[in-house]
């Protein structure tokens, strides 16, 4: 019976756990600690958990990272001494690492051997993961360097309630994947203000194409952004009451502040950090980010929603917004 590992004892995670354990894999998740496993076992699950990572991760055919941006690096190197050769690893975080901008698969990369940084592969698309968790159809993309390795995983991952094609397009694929939360974050915004599914639909197209092209610049394949791990993800992250970063926008719009909505939610909205990175990166490359800019301007410098929102449905020349 194959062997599925994964870090991370999260909504996403356990989703998966679920998922692949449904299908009769050995699924093992890993807690950080005694408490956080003794809280996960208060519920009945169709998978296992340990809080040991050597007995999670022995005997592994893929692992899989579930965890929020930020954390990715530590938790890859956390696990690197009980990795072997054989085993796939993959990434399912959307986001860019703040210092480097770094996507995920590159910061996988740097804390492994070089054997094994050729079995990485990364896992994205719309996946509300209460859906999923509730049997509910979806589908996303496997994608690797190597093809070969692409398919692999999907193998064991693919099941008629979570339908997988793969992609060489890792870039195009993680972009996707951590870029459409800016737009959730606008969109949310422009609903909290009850503007409307035009002035939305204005904005996601508006933005949508800017971030197309910070992703090309990057290395991407523009038609990956117009696919599953792109459009796809963006509907659903936009249109969604299930999207933390929708939330965050939302709740922005109702007068509360970014500190405060952080602290309610026991779960991360990737789209604010990877707007910060995004910023840098424009930045960077010399690239025209108006609307990106206009958001980090939003989270992190006091910029006025209000004034935000009449650039978001009108003219994005209308101010410096460098």
């Amino acid at each position: 019976m194959p062997k599925v590992t994964i870090i991370g004892n999260t909504s996403w995670g356990n989703t998966l756990a679920a998922l692949l354990s449904d299908k009769g894999i050995a699924v093992k998740l890993w807690a950080r600690n005694e408490a956080e496993l003794e809280k996960l076992n208060q519920k009945a699950h169709s998978y296992s958990s340990t809080d040991c990572i050597a007995e999670a991760i022995k005997g592994a055919d893929l692992v899989i990272w579930a965890v929020p941006s930020q954390r990715l690096r530590q938790n890859v190197a956390y696990a690197k001494p009980y990795l072997s050769n054989s085993m796939l690893l993959m990434s399912a975080a959307k986001g860019l690492e703040i210092d480097s901008g770094k996507r995920m698969s590159q910061v996988m990369a740097e804390e492994v051997s070089p054997v094994l940084s050729q079995q990485i592969c990364v896992l994205s698309g719309p996946n509300l993961a209460r859906e999923i968790a509730q049997g509910l159809p979806a589908a996303s993309v496997i994608a690797a360097r190597d093809i070969a390795i692409a398919e692999r995983a999907r193998e064991l991952m693919n099941s008629p309630k979570f339908f997988l094609s793969t992609s060489d397009d890792v870039v195009g694929v993680e972009l996707g994947g951590a870029l459409k939360n800016i737009v959730a974050l606008g969109a949310g915004m422009v609903d909290g203000l009850s503007l409307g599914d035009n002035a939305k639909a204005a904005f996601i197209t508006q933005s949508w194409a800017e971030l197309v092209s910070l992703g090309v610049a990057l290395g991407a394949k523009a038609s990956t952004f117009y696919g599953l791990a792109g459009l796809g993800d963006l509907i659903a992250t936009c249109a969604s009451t299930l999207s933390r970063n929708h939330y965050v926008g939302y709740e922005l719009a109702k007068g509360r502040s970014l500190k405060e909505i952080a602290a309610s939610m026991s779960q991360v909205a990737e789209g604010v950090h990877t707007t910060m990175a995004a910023h840098q990166l424009g930045h960077k490359l010399n690239l025209e980010t108006p609307i990106a800019n206009l958001i980090y301007r939003v989270l992190f410098e006091d910029f006025p929603l209000t004034e935000a929102i009449a650039i978001f449905t009108g003219s994005t020349d209308a101010i410096n917004l460098g």
